[in-house]
């Protein structure tokens, strides 16, 4: 009889806002009545703005007519969008990026996971503990479980900055602004795993997809601010979270095109032209509409509107930081971040603090434990609810717990 892929069985059984989503009917069930506040899952709330809209209406009306129909679309993007990003993203900031380095694709989720198709299986690779958990599932369905994977721990004490690795590592996932913890990295600690992942030869896969709420200019919004990290690093950018992308499906990729790692024989290969290989055969391309619906956010009035959503979102953050730390209660985050990352009061565990938030408040948010053993006894709050929504469920916390 065939045969599965074994390394499935070393993944939990449910992902993680599964098991939530399970524990959010099982309640419901029970409490039909309960007006439950979500701010779990990184979801956004706030319709998309009107630019965007009036591009995509247009854009519906020219798959109407035969002059104007779009078929299949470039699997690398159409490079309407890849120069606008090329222009706006990296080179008005100073940074040497070309469209032909970057790839439009349908979420960084989906890149952060496929992206382990063009590295071999023999690398080391360091993932930070707690963490967004596709890196480390995804790369648990290449490889197993495996002495080749390396966490790298964050802690209280730590402040969750990851120290460089000790071990050998040829391959480290970073996030910053951080998915769980909402902890951004200086300029100065940046260009120190720049110049370790260039001193050793490694390859940092770096996701910026929260790069637009960083309000302190200390920083940096892309790696590639930084100096040589175009020979070390990959970037992964996208639409969800600041332009409200999460129902249309749009990010983008930099893959630079001197970035180069070697063959078994030697042999020095580009991962610009290995990426594009990959997504030529397993992708088909971003939908012309939703390209155009980001090519949408570069406009003047895109910008603007844009920059309004992140800012309602980053009001909501600061409002949950500042009433729990005035409840003497230990946060990260929230600052240059949508998230804020809490330790549970009264030491309790994540899962029995879930449980409390859901019970007493009504209030769903995400067990830390669920990013990793380093989240135990931390807990995520998101700030992508309503603005209305958010000082309610704040007022329930004050009042409940």
């Amino acid at each position: 009889m065939f045969k599965i892929n074994e390394n499935f069985l070393h993944l939990s059984r449910n992902y993680l806002f599964s098991t939530i989503s399970k524990k959010i009917d099982e309640f419901t069930q029970l409490n039909p009545n309960a007006d439950i506040i979500r701010l779990g899952i990184g979801d956004v709330t706030q319709p998309l703005s009107s630019s965007i809209i009036d591009v995509m209406h247009r854009s519906v009306n020219e798959m109407s007519r035969k002059e104007t129909f779009r078929g299949y679309g470039p699997e690398q993007g159409y490079n309407f969008l890849r120069e606008k990003i090329a222009e706006t993203d990296f080179q008005q900031r100073g940074i040497q990026i070309d469209a032909d380095e970057i790839f439009i694709s349908d979420g960084s989720k989906s890149d952060t996971g496929n992206i382990g198709d063009i590295l071999g299986d023999s690398n080391r690779i360091a993932i930070t503990n707690p963490v967004y958990p596709v890196y480390l599932d995804s790369t648990i369905m290449r490889l197993g479980k495996s002495d080749k994977i390396i966490l790298l721990e964050c802690n209280e004490e730590n402040g969750f900055l990851p120290d460089l690795p000790i071990k050998s590592v040829d391959v480290v996932f970073l996030c910053y602004p951080n998915n769980p913890t909402g902890t951004v990295m200086s300029r100065e600690k940046l260009k120190k795993w720049v110049e370790w992942a260039i001193n050793n030869n490694s390859l940092i896969l770096f996701d910026a997809a929260y790069e637009a709420y960083i309000m302190d200019s200390d920083v940096p919004k892309s790696i590639f601010e930084i100096e040589n990290a175009e020979k070390c690093a990959i970037e992964f950018r996208s639409f969800s979270k600041n332009a409200g992308f999460t129902g249309l499906r749009c990010s983008y990729t930099v893959v630079p095109k001197t970035l180069e790692a070697i063959s078994s024989n030697g042999e020095k290969l580009s991962l610009n032209m290995l990426w594009g290989r990959r997504q030529a055969t397993k992708f088909n391309g971003t939908p012309y509409i939703v390209q155009r619906a980001a090519e949408a956010v570069y406009s003047e009035e895109g910008q603007k509107e844009v920059g309004g959503l992140v800012s309602y979102y980053m009001k909501n953050a600061a409002l949950i930081r500042n009433s729990l730390m005035k409840k003497g209660w230990i946060v990260f985050g929230g600052e240059n971040a949508p998230y804020v990352w809490l330790k549970c009061p009264e030491g309790n565990d994540s899962w029995s603090f879930f449980d409390q938030l859901l019970e007493k408040c009504h209030i769903v948010g995400t067990p830390g434990v669920g990013f990793g053993s380093n989240g135990e006894g931390f807990f995520r709050l998101t700030a992508f609810n309503s603005y209305e929504k958010t000082v309610e469920a704040i007022e329930r916390i004050n009042t409940h717990l």
